[in-house]
């Protein structure tokens, strides 16, 4: 049974394989023909492509020649047009040439008979011409006959009579103008007077301050004689190193219990009183002492130097200010112009420059502020070269100040042009500091040469016979010749006078030029 077993697996496995031999075969043939009609089926979908893009272009190409007739009309039509277009404006512009065409043959007929009117005139006035050149040369005639007539009568010729006219017109002119200057100047002399003595008087009654009159020494006294001894020191050690450190004199003299100190410099007397004072008191007097002293008093006086110009500064009212010109500003405690205080003096300038501002209406913190500085120059004229103006104005301004105030500054002597209105109110003020009795001292030689030179600048006018300079120089009368100078020549001299003295020499307040002319009438009865 096992043989035929194996038979009969073997003979299925035979059948099976052959099976799918056959179906496969079989499934082969029939992808085949799968494959065949697809390749038909894409074949026509071509050949179906190929006739539809044939009959587009077929019908492009008939759209293109309709397109191409139909511009190809167009165009002769747009050439028609244009054409037709052209010979109208040729027809327009042939009338138009025709129309300039007559009005110019109007306008050249016109033309010439304004031209033969022309010739007409031209003819008549050269009969004109003629008759008035011969009236010219007859008038000409007859004023050189009737001038020589009048030369026979007057015994002058035309020159001379010229000249007399002129003389006589200049002379009237003369008079006349100086009557109206005359009035004018009494005019504006009473309004300018009355106006600024009553802005000059409101100011100084409200502004008060006191002065003390400082000099080149410093005493001090001493508790007892015996000090005078210890401060000279064996062999004159102490006195010696004093006035090395210090740098001033110390003069010990007959005077019991008295000790002066001697310097140019105030700040320098200053710091020597303190230290010396510092010294009497403590009684312990040697040179390591000394020097110990003079440390000391130089910090003191740095401190009051500073609370000084802080003080000064908020009493005028001012902010913003450097510490360095603040610092500059206290060392003016120290100075004296005059025997005047010069911060004294810069505070009443800043407070009567404010008051005057004021009244003026301008800015009264620029004006104070130019016055409290206008002379802070005098605390750097020893370091730096020109004058106080000028140096005290760099200074300012490499230290920021505005432009106008450093203008003020340094104009307030004339050193260079007042650029402001500002800049004139300092100017006055200063003056009137300056000018306040009992403000300033002035040496004997001083004085002197300024009347010697106010006497001169008068006496160099012509026609003065004699000048006096009198109240300190504050008024100078100027006696004249009248045979010289008559009454309106006497007022243009004082004027003349006060301007040369105004613009030659700088004095303090005002200087009065009063003219004098006086005539006397004598006859001797014999």
């Amino acid at each position: 049974m096992e043989p035929i077993s194996a038979i009969i697996i073997a003979f299925v496995g035979i059948a099976a394989g052959g099976i799918g031999y056959l179906g496969a075969r079989l499934h082969m043939q029939c992808a085949h023909q799968a494959a065949l009609a697809e390749a038909q089926r894409l074949l026509e979908q071509a050949r179906r492509e190929a006739e539809q893009v044939a009959q587009e272009r077929e019908r492009l190409s008939r759209e293109c020649e309709a397109l191409r007739r139909e511009a190809s009309l167009q165009a002769r039509e747009e050439a028609h047009r244009i054409l037709e277009q052209a010979e109208q404006e040729a027809r327009e512009k042939r009338a138009e040439i025709t129309r300039l065409e007559q009005r110019l043959l109007q306008r050249e007929e016109l033309l010439e008979h304004r031209f033969e009117l022309l010739e007409q005139r031209e003819h008549a006035l050269m009969e004109r011409e003629a008759l008035l050149t011969k009236k010219q040369s007859e008038l000409r005639e007859l004023i050189h006959q009737r001038r020589f007539e009048l030369e026979r009568i007057s015994g002058m010729t035309a020159d001379q009579a010229r000249e007399l006219l002129l003389q006589e017109i200049r002379g009237e002119i003369e008079h006349e103008a100086a009557i109206l200057a005359r009035q004018i100047e009494e005019e504006a002399r009473r309004d300018a007077e009355r106006r600024a003595r009553e802005i000059i008087l409101d100011t100084i009654q409200r502004c008060a301050v006191d002065y003390v009159s400082q000099n080149t020494i410093t005493v001090i006294h001493l508790p007892s004689e015996d000090l005078k001894g210890r401060i000279i020191g064996r062999e004159g050690r102490n006195i010696r190193h004093f006035e090395h450190i210090t740098g001033v004199d110390v003069l010990i003299d007959a005077t019991p219990e008295v000790v002066v100190l001697s310097s140019f410099e105030p700040i320098r007397r200053e710091i020597a009183r303190i230290t010396l004072l510092n010294l009497i008191h403590d009684g312990r007097i040697h040179p390591a002492r000394i020097e110990e002293e003079y440390e000391r008093a130089k910090q003191e006086v740095e401190r009051r130097i500073w609370q000084t110009g802080e003080e000064a500064v908020l009493q005028v009212g001012l902010t913003g200010v450097h510490p360095e010109i603040v610092r500059t500003l206290g060392k003016l405690r120290y100075r004296t112009s005059y025997a005047q205080n010069v911060l004294d003096h810069s505070i009443e300038v800043a407070m009567l420059a404010g008051m005057l501002a004021a009244e003026l209406k301008l800015d009264t913190r620029i004006v104070k502020r130019a016055a409290l500085f206008h002379d802070i120059g005098k605390a750097l004229e020893n370091t730096t070269e020109g004058p106080h103006a000028l140096v005290g104005m760099e200074f300012l301004r490499r230290y920021g100040e505005p432009e106008i105030v450093c203008n003020a500054v340094g104009a307030h002597h004339f050193d260079i042009e007042p650029a402001s209105l500002e800049a004139h109110v300092v100017i006055i003020a200063d003056s009137i500091s300056a000018a306040r009795p009992g403000a300033r001292r002035e040496s004997l030689q001083q004085y002197l040469r300024r009347m010697q030179e106010l006497e001169r600048i008068a006496m160099s006018f012509e026609g003065v016979e004699k000048v006096y300079a009198i109240q300190a120089g504050r008024e100078v009368r100027v006696l004249v010749k009248p045979n010289e100078v008559d009454d309106l020549r006497a007022h243009q001299l004082a004027r003349e006078i006060a301007h040369k003295i105004q613009s030659e020499l700088e004095y303090p307040g005002q200087v009065k030029v009063t003219v004098i002319r006086e005539v006397r009438a004598t006859h001797v009865a014999h």
